[in-house]
C-alpha cells in the first residue's frame, strides 16, 4: 500500500500556514487564494493548530463573531492530529474517519513536511484500485 511520503512527492509538499494572532478573515482569504480548506497554525517552526472552514462556520458564523477581529487561535483545533510520512494511505484513511477530520499534517522529526487530505486519499485510493482492477484484466485477458 501506498505511504503517505508518495503521496507528497506527487503532490508536492506544499504549506499553507498562518500565525495564531492574525484574525481569522485573514485566514479565510489565505484558505480562498490558495484552494484549500484548512491552514496550519504555526507559532515560527511550532505547530500550534488548524484552522478550517470547519471552525469558521462552528465558531465564528454561528456564534455571531467578528472575522476581522477573532484571532485564528480562539477558533483553531488543537491538539492536531499529525501522521508521519511513513504511514500507510489505509492508515491515514481510519484516522480521519475515526476523528471525522479532513486533514493530516505530516511531521517527520518535529518537522511539519507537508499536508494530507481526504481527497488526497480517497485519490490514492481509488488510483490503487483502479490499477489493480487492470491487473486483473490482464490477467484474465493474458
Amino acid at each position: 500500500m501506498r505511504q503517505v511520503k508518495h503521496l507528497l512527492s506527487e503532490k508536492g509538499g506544499q504549506i499553507y500556514a498562518i500565525e495564531p494572532e492574525e484574525p481569522v478573515l485573514s485566514a479565510i482569504q489565505a484558505m480562498a487564494d490558495h484552494h484549500v480548506g484548512a491552514l496550519l497554525v504555526m507559532r515560527g517552526d511550532e505547530l500550534a493548530g488548524i484552522v478550517s472552514e470547519r471552525d469558521y462556520a462552528r465558531k465564528v458564523i454561528l456564534l455571531g463573531r467578528s472575522s476581522a477581529e477573532t484571532p485564528v487561535w480562539q477558533i483553531m483545533s488543537a491538539p492536531v492530529q499529525t501522521v508521519d510520512p511513513g504511514q500507510t494511505v489505509e492508515d491515514c484513511m481510519r484516522l480521519c474517519t475515526e476523528r471525522r477530520i479532513r486533514h493530516l499534517p505530516v511531521v517527520e522529526q518535529g518537522r511539519v513536511v507537508g499536508v494530507v487530505s481526504i481527497g488526497d486519499l480517497v485519490k490514492a485510493v481509488i488510483e490503487a484500485q483502479a490499477e489493480e482492477l487492470a491487473q486483473y484484466q490482464r490477467y484474465i485477458a493474458g
